[in-house]
């Protein structure tokens, strides 16, 4: 059975999907450049987007700017060189382009052209985030809760998955779910609205382990999260912990019982740190 299926979303996840994402632009970028050049070939097509983007962002373009340290960090249309893409995002990032200050906070995260520094990661991550970028909100995140160039903070790191998923970023959502059912960065100004978000977290994060949505399947920890959450005063726990009763082993009950308690026991040492 998973102990901890729930890591947060690691910072190099998150680069494959700003990677993705760069690919996809470059790649329409080039189609459209191939089509004006009469079909010239894949690296003629990639030169002249470099040539063109560099003009841009010469003239101040923050857009051509953060594209150009792209084209310089894909080796796209010019040799691949990381120190020209942190200058080109530096001069983007420090127009207030969210993007470039994604990129570069990526650069300092990783070290990849400039020395690697967790707090400079964190200023650009948070200046991107300010601005509503998903991407940058759920790494600052990451930051918070796992302490690197912040301090360790479950409900700043609460908050900024709030505002991505706010966004409509489904990853947020879960792993907001699995920190308010663990009980971490849960308001606590009001204990008892506390204490029921943490319950119907509870109970989402156990629908979640019966359908396999984002996590494993397993019936047995599904079962374990709904008798914490009924316990935890969710009447709405009760009805799957009867049909997960009628269904499973007399073995599978006794097991999942046993993650129940293990899970409440670790909970509450993590809320008396």
């Amino acid at each position: 059975m998973a102990q901890n299926d729930f890591s947060v979303l690691g910072e190099e996840k998150n680069q494959n999907c700003l990677s993705k994402i760069d690919m996809k632009q470059i790649s329409s970028l080039l189609a459209a450049v191939a089509l004006l050049c009469g079909g010239c070939g894949q690296e003629s097509a990639e030169v002249r987007l470099f040539e063109a983007t560099k003009i841009k962002a010469e003239q101040g373009d923050a857009e051509a700017q953060n594209l150009l340290g792209v084209l310089y960090s894909k080796g796209r249309g010019v040799p691949q060189d990381d120190v020209e893409a942190v200058k080109w995002y530096r001069k983007a990032a420090e127009q207030g382009y969210a993007r470039a200050q994604l990129q570069l906070g990526g650069m300092y995260y990783f070290g990849k052209g400039v020395p690697h520094d967790y707090v400079e990661a964190a200023k650009w991550y948070r200046k991107a985030a300010e601005q509503g970028d998903d991407l940058a909100q759920i790494t600052l995140s990451t930051m918070y809760d796992e302490g690197k160039g912040v301090p360790h903070d479950y409900v700043e790191a609460a908050k900024w998955l709030q505002k991505a998923d706010d966004e409509g970023h489904a990853f947020a959502q879960k792993k907001l779910v699995v920190m308010y059912a663990k009980g971490q960065g849960v308001p606590q100004d009001d204990v008892e609205a506390a204490e029921q978000r943490i319950a119907e977290a509870q109970k989402k994060l156990g629908e979640m382990y019966y359908e396999g949505q984002g996590v494993p399947q397993d019936e047995v920890e599904a079962y374990a999260w709904f008798l914490l959450a009924k316990a935890n005063g969710n009447e709405e726990a009760s009805k799957p912990v009867s049909g997960f009763e009628k269904r499973l082993t007399a073995e599978q009950i006794e097991k999942g019982q046993a993650r129940a308690v293990e899970l409440r026991r670790l909970i509450e040492q993590k809320s008396a740190k």
